[in-house]
């Protein structure tokens, strides 16, 4: 974005105020990508385009120049489609293209900082940050490409998947290690913490039992309310 706006400037001759984003602020940026000709809001209410399906993200420049706009993007392409609404495992996807956040995996394993509630977590299955089932079931990310390889980068410690008993036991040095300059840094480790041993107790694997223990004596409330719970369900499928 910065490159664009130096090509702008570069084209108009001058310096052009500017500032951009990318979930970065409070935005409507879906409502303003719609309204610029990309695509619809879906049901499950992600920005879907007919060639390129949701695997994107979104960025917005604002500019002190008034430019010609592109025409909006005026037809919806859903039809009677409800696969994204069927497969959401909280039924958090309501049938009037809105979302109950409070009830989204997203917002449960990324921006709830408090308990998970109880009656929610054996839905969240093995999903430690954010989820994308909506957008797994939609067909039209059938012509999704393979994305941009910037976002490939060879050297990151994420390409490949991470131990989840090996994850609760991160200590802050080695969580802000690994995930830094990531997003899973805005959970926090307690919260990424309490995620794997949700995620844990939905897999019930009798190995987890030793460092979900181990966890009871955490200096974390919620790290200990969650471990326990994880152990109940595990100890509840072995029984």
């Amino acid at each position: 974005m910065k490159e664009l706006v130096q090509f702008i400037e570069k084209q108009v001759g001058g310096l052009v105020k500017n500032r951009w984003y990318t979930d970065t602020g409070p935005i409507l940026e879906r409502d303003l990508a719609q309204r610029a000709g990309i695509g619809w809001i879906g049901k499950n209410t992600c920005l879907i385009n007919p060639k390129q399906g949701s695997y994107f993200l979104l960025s917005e420049i604002f500019l002190d120049l008034a430019l010609e706009p592109d025409p909006p993007f005026v037809t919806d392409h859903c039809g009677t489609c409800t696969r994204c609404i069927q497969a959401c495992p909280t039924d958090c996807i309501l049938p009037n293209r809105t979302l109950d956040a409070t009830r989204c995996i997203s917002y449960l394993t990324i921006e709830l900082k408090d308990d998970i509630p109880v009656e929610l977590r054996d839905k969240i299955g093995d999903w430690v940050f954010g989820c994308d089932i909506c957008q797994m079931v939609c067909p039209w990310n059938r012509f999704a490409p393979e994305g941009d390889p910037a976002f490939g980068d060879p050297s990151t410690s994420l390409r490949t998947p991470p131990s989840l008993t090996e994850e609760l036991t991160l200590t802050p040095q080695a969580f802000n290690q690994r995930f830094k300059q990531t997003p899973v840094k805005r959970a926090k480790r307690r919260g990424y913490r309490r995620n794997v041993a949700v995620a844990l107790g939905n897999i019930g694997d009798m190995h987890a039992l030793p460092v979900l223990q181990n966890a009871l004596n955490d200096e974390e409330p919620m790290i200990r309310e969650h471990a326990n719970w994880a152990i109940e369900q595990i100890e509840k499928r072995h029984q």
